[in-house]
């Protein structure tokens, strides 16, 4: 699990000495534990920091919690720093070197496994779960008043009663409506108490409208997937189900931002695309929300004074007249400030249309 101050920990370290970043891919199906320490071994060989390789080492062989898909691991030994985090979905083993935590991969995972809220729906209550980062964890719940199925009969069913069934049905519905409303009211303040970004809603068809249709404008925008399970699934199958329809519903939103951002950079709008135009951007605060293609990085220069990027190969900063330095990959260096900053970054898989350009960004103004 990779809480929020880890990560902003993460996003604000900055070292005069070198810095070691791993990400190693631990799924049980990619081999034994032998394997994955030979795997993690051939990957140190691309280093050479002795006393980060033997941290490294030595949390993964005899203090890793043996849980979850994947491990995160950064390292920088004179400073005495350390951090490591089993995280419970893949990613692709490799090893970067830096004078920060390398961090694009877990803007990857927050992009597609972060910040979800899913929602079990009856007309009796409502049980409520975050899903972050793979990790499903049944919050709270409501139950509201019980609900009795009558059969359908004559208008006396009850002796000495006008109406009859048709009495209690009303009376039926007017308590589903409550426990709907009651529902409603408790998710809302679940989703706002655990800053939730998307809302998976699961129930029957008619619950599950009713559910959503009653919610405030804001959350029923960030509804981006329904399915039918009862609410007494247990925690396997509701887990499924959410990377399931949580996965489908990213792709087709990464497909629909990507269109937006391409369109309004060819109107002229609110947006750019390409590594130049987003760098300046990004120097202006102008950016909402960073799109790039996963796995593009590129060579750029950053500023010793103000941070500035650049891809180009300037005797001075034009902002603050300090020099530049020279940097592997100014995407990474993109992706911190924008997350530091407080912006959103979106890693999109598969795009033909955004692999064209690389990266771009919807903009603020």
């Amino acid at each position: 699990m990779l809480p929020d101050s880890a990560l902003q920990e993460l996003l604000n370290y900055t070292s005069p000495d070198p810095v070691l970043s791993v990400y190693l891919n631990t799924d049980v199906t990619e081999g034994s534990t032998e394997d994955l320490k030979l795997r993690l071994r051939a990957l140190l060989k691309e280093v050479d920091l002795p006393e980060d390789e033997m941290a490294i080492l030595r949390y993964f062989e005899h203090d890793r919690e043996w849980k979850g898909r994947s491990v995160a691991m950064f390292s920088c030994a004179p400073q005495g720093f350390f951090q490591a985090f089993p995280l419970a979905v893949p990613v692709r083993s490799r090893v970067r070197v830096g004078n920060h935590p390398y961090v694009k991969p877990l803007a990857d995972l927050l992009d597609a496994y972060g910040g979800y809220g899913v929602v079990l729906i009856d007309k009796q209550g409502a049980r409520l779960f975050s899903f972050h980062l793979g990790e499903l964890k049944e919050q709270e719940g409501v139950l509201g008043e019980e609900i009795r199925h009558t059969k359908r009969g004559g208008a006396s069913s009850f002796p000495g009663r006008m109406g009859g069934v048709a009495g209690r049905t009303r009376h039926t519905e007017e308590k589903i409506e409550r426990n709907i409303r009651d529902a409603i009211e408790f998710a809302s303040r679940f989703f706002e108490e655990n800053r939730i970004r998307r809302i998976l809603i699961g129930g029957t068809d008619d619950n599950v409208a009713r559910f959503r249709s009653g919610l405030p404008k804001h959350w029923q925008s960030l509804v981006v997937g329904t399915f039918p399970m009862s609410m007494t699934a247990n925690h396997t199958e509701v887990l499924a189900k959410a990377m399931q329809i949580g996965q489908e519903a990213e792709r087709q939103r990464e497909n629909r931002l990507v269109e937006q951002l391409i369109t309004l950079a060819a109107k002229g709008g609110t947006a750019v695309v390409r590594l130049d135009d987003t760098l300046g951007a990004l120097h202006d605060g102008r950016i909402q929300t960073l799109i790039m293609s996963e796995g593009y990085r590129a060579e750029g220069y950053e500023c010793s004074g103000c941070s500035y990027l650049t891809t180009q190969a300037l005797a001075a900063c034009p902002f603050c007249g300090k020099e530049f330095r020279q940097i592997p990959d100014a995407v990474e260096m993109a992706v911190r400030q924008v997350m530091r900053a407080g912006g959103e970054v979106e890693v999109v898989h598969n795009n033909p249309q955004l692999e064209k350009v690389g990266i771009g960004a919807i903009l603020r103004y």
